[in-house]
């Protein structure tokens, strides 16, 4: 019996991305896991083993710039919607960083709650008004809960463009 290596990889390989990328889809659903990251480096991946080709070059320059907003989105949809209730730029930059260390010392969910915390304990000392504070704190959660969508809808967009790069224009 001779196995044939080359078709199994042929099949193998793009299910291998396919799944890595479907990984980093649902990771996104977790806010901190870099799950468009993820998709982008698993067609970063496919590329080079596969080549890139000239419509491979271009549906990754879109994959690329859909990560790169989908990565920022959250910083910014947070902060404009805890802003549109009236949070302090203090109160949001405290918000971020706490995110970025609660992400680090206490993942999956630590940044998220650091965030939500910062913000709520800045705007309380700020304005001395619970009520207020906890208006800021929802425009925060707000804007998180519009980043997770925004970002899972980009990487979907992102996983169709590669199968269009891998199985049609490939």
């Amino acid at each position: 019996m001779n196995i044939d290596w080359n078709a199994i990889l042929q099949v193998a390989f793009p299910a291998l991305i396919l799944l890595s990328m479907l990984l980093g889809l649902f990771s996104l659903l977790l806010v901190v896991v870099p799950g468009l990251t993820i998709i982008w480096v698993s067609a970063l991946v496919y590329g080079i083993v596969e080549g890139f080709g000239t419509w491979g070059w271009v549906i990754f320059a879109v994959m690329t710039i859909q990560m790169v907003i989908g990565s920022i989105s959250d910083n910014f949809l947070m902060g404009i919607n805890a802003r549109s209730t009236g949070a302090s730029w203090l109160a949001i930059g405290v918000a971020v960083v706490g995110g970025i260390v609660g992400s680090l010392v206490f993942p999956p969910f630590g940044g998220i709650l650091a965030a939500l915390l910062g913000i709520f304990i800045v705007e309380l000392i700020r304005i001395k008004d619970l009520k207020q504070a906890w208006v800021s704190l929802k425009g925060m959660a707000t804007g998180c809960s519009a980043a997770v969508v925004l970002r899972f809808a980009m990487g979907i967009g992102m996983i169709i463009l590669w199968c269009i790069w891998a199985f049609v224009v490939n």
